[in-house]
């Protein structure tokens, strides 16, 4: 686990929802995890880095159905020309959205991925931001997931920190994965070069 990252030049922050961080259905770990990622944007913002706010469009009827108030985002958003709100459909944020050709656009090579749940959407970002050459830093603190029931036959209930570390772990070969929220650094992305 790296204990200490160059600066990145974007955040994503997924699914930060409030369906997922308050009441009855929240999170475990919400409260820490709406802690350490209001301190990444907030840090991100001051840095001018690119800080884009992924929104799930859950299925109807679900907590995160558009329009419902889970589906809100948890987190005010300073909507402008480095931050902005993507809505998807699938865990992976890239899967046919413009995320991929936003971050290209603003000169993006470093990325933070943050936010839920670990083990599918902040996962499945991850993979495809490595995938597309992006340094990804995964900040330990700043991803959260539910328990996994126990399925008789199958395994005994497994802890929403023992799947978020799980999640977390095949990462760390092309990521880097960092124990804290607080010691991931931002700066503005550079401006991609003019084409002649």
């Amino acid at each position: 686990m790296t204990t200490h990252t160059s600066p990145v030049q974007a955040l994503l922050v997924v699914d930060v929802q409030r369906a997922f961080v308050r009441g009855d259905g929240a999170l475990p770990e919400a409260a820490r995890l709406v802690d350490r990622t209001a301190d990444l944007i907030t840090r991100a913002r001051a840095a001018g880095a690119l800080v884009v706010h992924i929104q799930n469009d859950g299925a109807t009827g679900g907590d995160d159905e558009p329009g419902t108030p889970g589906w809100e985002l948890h987190h005010h958003v300073e909507a402008g020309p480095t931050e902005v709100v993507i809505r998807k459909t699938h865990d992976d944020a890239f899967q046919e959205t413009p995320l991929g050709g936003l971050l290209t656009a603003s000169g993006v090579a470093s990325v933070a991925v943050c936010g839920l749940m670990s083990e599918m959407c902040v996962q499945a970002t991850a993979r495809t931001a490595v995938a597309l050459d992006h340094r990804v830093v995964l900040p330990y603190d700043a991803h959260a997931t539910y328990d996994i029931p126990a399925e008789p036959g199958i395994s005994e209930a497994v802890p929403a920190a023992v799947v978020s570390r799980v999640a977390a772990w095949p990462l760390s070969r092309d990521a880097d994965v960092t124990a804290r929220a607080a010691d991931v650094t931002f700066t503005a992305p550079t401006a991609p070069a003019a084409r002649g």
